[in-house]
C-alpha cells in the first residue's frame, strides 16, 4: 500500500493516468513475488511505461478516427449495435445504449452524447423524436423518449460482414469490427474533432455531393481540391484551408441580411457557433460600446433568424462589419487533420490525401465484394450442373444396391464422371463433357444424396437450364466488372449520388472576405477631450474642451507649438505636452489628410512653409516639424482632409525692414513631402500675424474608387472595377435590380451586393438611366430613358409603376445601351434587338415610356457593341529601324520602307 501511494504521489496533479489503480497492484505484486530476485522496477520507469501506455490508449481507442472508416471507437460500437438490432423499426435510443455497453467499456453518459453527435449530423442514423439543435446548442430529449435506425445509406455503405475484419470485445465476450467496411469518404463527409494526449485532431465537414465527385476524380487520376461545407451554412474564405492540415485557418462568417427600419437579420451562424454564444457576444460588444444597438431577439423556430435592430442613425453597413470585427459572428477556425492508420499510429495529412485513401478502399473492397460474389456464383453453379446431371440421368437409382455409405459415394462419382471433367483431367478440347470449375468433393456428393425424391419428382429441366443460364451471365458480369474495376467503381459513386445527393448541395458559401480594420467600423463609444493648458487629452476630461466622438481603440494625433508632434493610444488621461494647438483622431496609411504648416525657424529667424502627410509613426515618440533648433515655433498649421490648399495673407512685424509689410503665400505652389522636409522660405523677416485669405480646392485630384466585385466594398486599393474619379459633391448612382435607384456617398465602409445590382457608376447631371421594365397595368414590355432629378443621398427610389406585377428586365446608365431581347407569341419564339438610346426620348423618371412589345420578355440580354476603330496614324517610324507605311492613298498603290529623315507626300 505504501508503494502504491508514492507512485500516485510522483504524478503531477490532474495528470495520473486512467488505468493506473488497474495495473499498479498487479505490478506491485510481480515486484514482491520476484523480490528474491534482483528485479527493482524504479517509479521513474513506472511512469514512463503508465503514461505512454495510456496515452496510447486515448490516442488509439478514444479521440482519434481510424481512415478507413472516419469512426472513432465509440462511434463504430454504437452502429455495429444498431446493426445488430436492425430490424427496420426504430429502437429506445436507452436500449441502443445497453446495446453498445457491450461493447464499449466507458459509459453510458460517452454513449449517448457520441449517438446524438451522429444523429445530428442526419447521415447515418434516422432520428425520431427531439434530438437537440446544434444550431441553438439545445440538447436532445432523455434517452428514453427519443428512437433512432440507421439510415439506408448507411446499411448500402457501412456494413458487409463478409468484408469486415472482426475481433474481441474488451471483456473477450464478442466479436467487434476493427473497422467498419465503409465505402465512402464518411470522415470528410461527418468531420471529426477530439483530443487525445499530447494530440488533437479537427476535421471539417466536407459537402457530401463534392466528395463523391471528387472520389471520382481520384479514380479518373485527376487532382482533387475539396473544401468545407458546415451543414448550419453562412460563409467560408478558404484561401488558408492549406489542405485541413496543421497551419491551416478558415475564417466563417454568418449572413447578415438588412432589414427595413434599421434591422439586421442573421440568418445563418458560424460553424460550431451556437446562436446562444452569438448574442452573448453582440451583447458584450454592445455593452463596450463597439456597435450600438437597440434590440436584439432570437427568433429562431424551424428557419434560424436573429433580429438585431440598430440605434437610428447607425450606418447598417457599418455595423455589418463591426458585427465581423467585434463577435462571433466571424470566427477563425483552425483544421488539423490527423488520422489512426492501419489501426496502430496517428499521422497527420491533407484531406485530399485522405480522400484518395478513402477511395483506395472503397474500390478494395468493392474488388473484394466482387471476388466473394464470383466465388458465390461459382459454387451455385457448380452444383447446380452436378444436380442436373444426378437428376436427369437417374443416378440415384444406381446406388440402390450400395451396401454401404462409402460404396454409395463411390458409384455417384464414377457415374458423374462419365459427364463432367475437372481442372485435374487432361482432357483433350475435342472432350464433351461438361468442364466444372474445380475438383468434386466429399461434401458436393453428400449434397447430392439429401436430394429428396419430392424435388427430383417435380424437377424442370427447362428451368433448371436456364436457372444455370442466369447464373453464368451473371458469373461474366461480375468477371468484367473485376477485368475493369475502376469504371465499376465510378459507377458505384454515380449510384450513390443518384440516390441519396438529392437536398444534400452545397450549405456554405465559399468568398473571399476583406480585411476589416476594427478601428474603422467600431462605433463611436468615446468621446475625446483636451485640457491644453495642462497638456492632457483623454475621454475621462469631461470638464475640458470637446474634441470628437471617438473609439477607445482609436489613435489620437496631437500638434504642439514648439513643432512636435506625436500619435498616443486613447485613454482616460495622457499627457501629451502644453500648448496643443490640434488634436484629432488618426488613422494609418491616411495618404489623402495633408497638414499645411509655417513655422519660424528658432536660429536664423526665417519662416517656412510646406504642406506633408503623416501616413506611419511610431506611437509615443515626439516627431518635429521644424528643424529642430532651439525657440521654433509653429506660425500657421491647419489640417486638410482631402488636400486641400489655400492662400494666407502674411504679416510682417512693424520692426521689419523689409519695404513691403504683408505679402500673400499659396500653399498649391507646395508639393507634398515628408514630415522631416524643410520646407519653402515664406519670409526671411520676423512674422507678425498670418490669417487665411482664401480656401483653396484639392491639390492631390480626385478619389479613385474601385468596387470589389466579390465583397462588394469600395476601395482605393484597385481592387475590383473602377467606378470613377470623385471629389467633394459627387455621387455614386446605383440601379437595383427591383426596380429602384440609389443616389449615394462613396464612404469607403459601404458594401453592396453585386448581384443585386444592374449598374453602380459616378452619376453625373448628364446621366441618363435606360429601362426595360413590364408594366403589370397595361401588360406590356417599357422603355423609358429619364435623367436624375432627386438628390437626397442614401435613399432608394421606384422608378417603376406600382403594380405588384410590374418588373425590371434591365437597367443601364451607360450612353447608349443596345439589347436583345426574346418573347413568345403563342407559343412562338420571337426576337429583337433594340438600341434603347434611340428609341424613346429622355422624360421624367415617373414617366411610363414607349412599349416595346405587347407580351412579358421571356429573355434579355446586353449586346456588347464593338468601340469604332481607332484611326491609325498614316505614318509610324520606330526609332532605331524602318516603317511600315499603310496611307489610305499612295503614290505608286503600294506599300514603301521609309528611314527615319526621309520625307513622303502623300495624295489623299
Amino acid at each position: 500500500m505504501f508503494q502504491n501511494r508514492l507512485f500516485c504521489a510522483n504524478f503531477p496533479r490532474g495528470v495520473v493516468p486512467f488505468g493506473v489503480f488497474l495495473y499498479d497492484r498487479q505490478r506491485m505484486r510481480e515486484v514482491l513475488s520476484n523480490s528474491g530476485e534482483d528485479r527493482v522496477l524504479t517509479l521513474d520507469g513506472m511512469y514512463q511505461d503508465y503514461f505512454l501506455d495510456y496515452a496510447s490508449y486515448v490516442i488509439l481507442e478514444r479521440a482519434v478516427p481510424g481512415v478507413e472508416d472516419g469512426l472513432k471507437p465509440v462511434q463504430r460500437r454504437i452502429l455495429h449495435a444498431m446493426r445488430d438490432m436492425d430490424d427496420g423499426r426504430y429502437h429506445k435510443v436507452a436500449n441502443i445504449i445497453g446495446q453498445t455497453m457491450m461493447y464499449h467499456p466507458h459509459g453510458d453518459a460517452a454513449i449517448g452524447d457520441a449517438l446524438v453527435n451522429l444523429g445530428q449530423k442526419d447521415l447515418l442514423i434516422d432520428c425520431q423524436g427531439n434530438w437537440g439543435d446544434a444550431r441553438t446548442g439545445d440538447g436532445a430529449a432523455a434517452a428514453r423518449y427519443i428512437e433512432a435506425r440507421l439510415s439506408k445509406f448507411a446499411l448500402e455503405v457501412g456494413f458487409n460482414p463478409q468484408t469486415t475484419v472482426w475481433g474481441l470485445s474488451y471483456d473477450g465476450r464478442r466479436k467487434e469490427p476493427v473497422n467498419l467496411p465503409v465505402k465512402f469518404p464518411l470522415l470528410l463527409a461527418q468531420g471529426v474533432e477530439g483530443i487525445a494526449v499530447g494530440l488533437s485532431t479537427k476535421i471539417l465537414p466536407h459537402n457530401f455531393i463534392e466528395l463523391i465527385l471528387a472520389s471520382i476524380d481520384v479514380l479518373k487520376g485527376k487532382k482533387t481540391n475539396i473544401l468545407p461545407d458546415f451543414p448550419g451554412g453562412g460563409m467560408a474564405d478558404a484561401t488558408n484551408y492549406n489542405g485541413g492540415m496543421r497551419g491551416g485557418k478558415i475564417r466563417v462568417r454568418a449572413r447578415i441580411e438588412i432589414g427595413q427600419k434599421n434591422l439586421l437579420l442573421i440568418k445563418e451562424i458560424p460553424y460550431g457557433v451556437t446562436t446562444g454564444d452569438l448574442i452573448e457576444s453582440v451583447v458584450k460588444a454592445s455593452e463596450k460600446g463597439k456597435i450600438k444597438i437597440k434590440k436584439i431577439t432570437d427568433n429562431t423556430a424551424q428557419e434560424l433568424e436573429i433580429a438585431i435592430e440598430l440605434q437610428p442613425g447607425v450606418s447598417p453597413d457599418v455595423a455589418i462589419d463591426a458585427l465581423y470585427a467585434f463577435t462571433d459572428c466571424e470566427t477563425s477556425i483552425s483544421p488539423n487533420c490527423c488520422v489512426i492508420v492501419d489501426n496502430e499510429r496517428p499521422v497527420f495529412m491533407e484531406v485530399n490525401e485522405a480522400l484518395r485513401l478513402s477511395t483506395e478502399q472503397t474500390k478494395e473492397l468493392l474488388r473484394r465484394e466482387l471476388e466473394i460474389k464470383k466465388s458465390e456464383l461459382e459454387e451455385k453453379w457448380h452444383f447446380a450442373s452436378l444436380e442436373k446431371i444426378f437428376i436427369e440421368n437417374r443416378i440415384y437409382r444406381e446406388i440402390e444396391e450400395a451396401e454401404s455409405w462409402e460404396a454409395s459415394l463411390q458409384i455417384i462419382r464414377a457415374e458423374l464422371r462419365r459427364y463432367v471433367t475437372t481442372p485435374a483431367d487432361a482432357s483433350p478440347a475435342s472432350d464433351k463433357r461438361l468442364r466444372l470449375l474445380r475438383e468434386i468433393s466429399e461434401e458436393d456428393l453428400a449434397k447430392l444424396t439429401e436430394i429428396r425424391i419430392k424435388r427430383i419428382s417435380k424437377y424442370n429441366k427447362f428451368a433448371a437450364d436456364e436457372a444455370l443460364q442466369q447464373l453464368l451471365e451473371e458469373l461474366a458480369e461480375t468477371k468484367a466488372h473485376l477485368d475493369n474495376l475502376t469504371e465499376y467503381a465510378i459507377q458505384y459513386f454515380k449510384d450513390l449520388l443518384k440516390k441519396y445527393g438529392k437536398g444534400r448541395e452545397r450549405k456554405t458559401e465559399l468568398k473571399v472576405f476583406d480585411s476589416i480594420q476594427a478601428a474603422e467600423v467600431a462605433a463611436n463609444n468615446a468621446k475625446l477631450y483636451v485640457n491644453r493648458k495642462d497638456g492632457f487629452i483623454g475621454m475621462g476630461l469631461k470638464k475640458d474642451e470637446f474634441i470628437a466622438d471617438c473609439s477607445d481603440i482609436d489613435d489620437v494625433i496631437v500638434f504642439r507649438k514648439d513643432g512636435k508632434f506625436q500619435v498616443v493610444k486613447i485613454a482616460d488621461k495622457v499627457f501629451v505636452g502644453k500648448d496643443v494647438i490640434h488634436i484629432a483622431v488618426w488613422k494609418k496609411a491616411d495618404e489623402r489628410t495633408t497638414y499645411n504648416l509655417i513655422y519660424s525657424d528658432g536660429a536664423s529667424g526665417v519662416s517656412y512653409g510646406k504642406r506633408f502627410n503623416v501616413t506611419a509613426i511610431t506611437r509615443n515618440t515626439e516627431y518635429d516639424m521644424t528643424q529642430g533648433t532651439d525657440h521654433s515655433k509653429i506660425l500657421y498649421f491647419t489640417e486638410n482632409p482631402n488636400g486641400e490648399s489655400e492662400i494666407v495673407t502674411v504679416q510682417l512685424s512693424q520692426n521689419a525692414t523689409a519695404r513691403i509689410k504683408s505679402l500673400e503665400f499659396d500653399f498649391s505652389q507646395l508639393e507634398i513631402k515628408g514630415r522631416g522636409a524643410k520646407g519653402n522660405i515664406v519670409a526671411k523677416y520676423p512674422v507678425r500675424k498670418i490669417t487665411q485669405k482664401e480656401a483653396g480646392k484639392s491639390t492631390i485630384g480626385a478619389k479613385r474608387i474601385w468596387m470589389d466585385e466579390v465583397s462588394g466594398k469600395l476601395n482605393h486599393d484597385a481592387r475590383g472595377r473602377l467606378l470613377g474619379e470623385f471629389d467633394t459633391g459627387d455621387a455614386l448612382l446605383l440601379l437595383f435590380k427591383d426596380g429602384t435607384y440609389e443616389l449615394s456617398d462613396f464612404e469607403m465602409n459601404r458594401r453592396f451586393e453585386p448581384a443585386d445590382l444592374y449598374f453602380i457608376g459616378k452619376s453625373t447631371p448628364e446621366t441618363v438611366v435606360c429601362a426595360v421594365y413590364f408594366d403589370g397595368l397595361k401588360e406590356w414590355t417599357m422603355v423609358k430613358r429619364f435623367k436624375i432629378e432627386t438628390s437626397t443621398l442614401n435613399q432608394k427610389f421606384n422608378y417603376l409603376t406600382d403594380h405588384k406585377n410590374s418588373k425590371l428586365f434591365f437597367a443601364s446608365a451607360e450612353p447608349n445601351p443596345q439589347v436583345h431581347y426574346a418573347y413568345k407569341v403563342k407559343n412562338q419564339k420571337l426576337e429583337g434587338d433594340a438600341a434603347l438610346g434611340n428609341f424613346v426620348d429622355v422624360k421624367g423618371w415617373k414617366a411610363l415610356g414607349n412599349k416595346l412589345v405587347d407580351q412579358k420578355l421571356t429573355a434579355i440580354q446586353e449586346k456588347k457593341v464593338a468601340p469604332p476603330p481607332s484611326s491609325k496614324p498614316a505614318l509610324e517610324i520606330f526609332e532605331g529601324g524602318d516603317a511600315e507605311v499603310a496611307p489610305p492613298s499612295l503614290n505608286g498603290n503600294g506599300h514603301g520602307k521609309l528611314k527615319p529623315g526621309d520625307s513622303l507626300e502623300l495624295d489623299f
